[in-house]
């Protein structure tokens, strides 16, 4: 069976920072793209981030480059998305997703949800003002 376990979420005062991490089991990220989305309340889950199956032409949405980060650990099946100076906009449920029905180990399409095969539950990040 394979899961996705997404961590790392938390109350972070704007301007903080966190670590994303997102775990897979029973699936082997290596080779594969992983992305990030997000859904703030009331609003469509979107694509934040994509990182590609060789590591190479990550993705970011504008509204956070230059302040949140993907990268990839393949020795420990994981990959992360560092979020950093927060701001109130950025709360939501944050996914990570992999198993591109694409164009495997590519980001393209990252930014749809129907792109991936395989979903987490989600990990929570509420950001104060």
């Amino acid at each position: 069976e394979v899961q996705l376990v997404e961590s790392g979420g938390g109350l972070v005062q704007a301007g903080g920072s966190l670590r994303l991490s997102c775990a897979a089991s029973g699936f082997t990220l290596d080779g594969h793209a992983v992305g990030w989305f997000r859904q703030a309340p009331g609003k469509e889950r979107e694509g934040v981030s994509c990182i590609r199956g060789d590591g190479g032409s990550n993705y970011y949405i504008d509204s956070v480059k230059g302040r949140f980060t993907i990268s990839r650990d393949n020795a420990k099946n994981a990959v992360y998305l560092r979020i950093g100076t927060l701001k109130p906009e950025d709360t939501a449920v944050y996914y990570c997703a992999a198993g591109s029905r694409i164009v495997p180990g590519t980001c393209v399409g990252a930014k749809n949800t129907d792109t991936f095969n395989y979903w987490g539950q989600g990990t929570e990040v509420t950001v104060s003002s």
